[in-house]
């Protein structure tokens, strides 16, 4: 099953995205189950928010990769949001 993993930064954060950002890769690589992954832009090229695209189980294994993420355990995000998605292209 992929999850899509939508999180948007808490507004001046990015001092703790970047304080984090190694913990983050590291957790990615370790787990095993990220698909695609990337940041999401700002309107000035900076880093504001992540799209994790997970493939896991079900919605539980998704929603304790997103708990035990640096980031989040970091208290980075505002919001995050998990959806089940289905691939199409590519």
């Amino acid at each position: 099953m992929l999850i899509a993993v939508i999180c948007t930064d808490k507004p001046g954060y990015i001092e703790t995205r970047m304080a984090n950002r190694e913990a983050h890769l590291a957790y990615v690589k370790e787990t095993g189950v990220v698909a695609q992954a990337g940041p999401f832009l700002d309107d000035k090229g900076g880093m504001c928010g992540s799209l994790v695209i997970l493939d896991v189980d079900d919605l539980e294994a998704a929603q304790k990769w997103a708990n035990g993420d640096p980031y989040a355990k970091a208290g980075l995000f505002a919001d995050v949001r998990l959806e089940v998605w289905k691939k199409v292209v590519g």
